[in-house]
């Protein structure tokens, strides 16, 4: 994954909106997976995680990079 690629966000649901954007950074931020670790947030039980800028529309979204997929140009 780089900085021009077209993605969109893995399948988390059926019901899930397909939607596409064009990454344009990169930044490292932390994440809490509630879902994972529980709901009491302890950020120093963490580390950094990437995360890719998505222009989406005519708005950027921090993504982490493992929720992304790239979309080739053959599909």
């Amino acid at each position: 994954m780089k900085v021009g690629d077209l993605v969109k966000l893995k399948k988390m649901h059926r019901r899930q909106k397909e939607r596409a954007g064009l990454i344009t950074d990169f930044v490292d931020k932390k994440c809490w997976r509630s879902h994972k670790m529980g709901t009491s947030v302890d950020w120093g039980l963490i580390e950094p995680e990437l995360h890719a800028v998505v222009l989406i529309g005519e708005r950027y979204l921090t993504i982490p990079v493992i929720d992304l997929e790239v979309i080739n140009e053959s599909e």
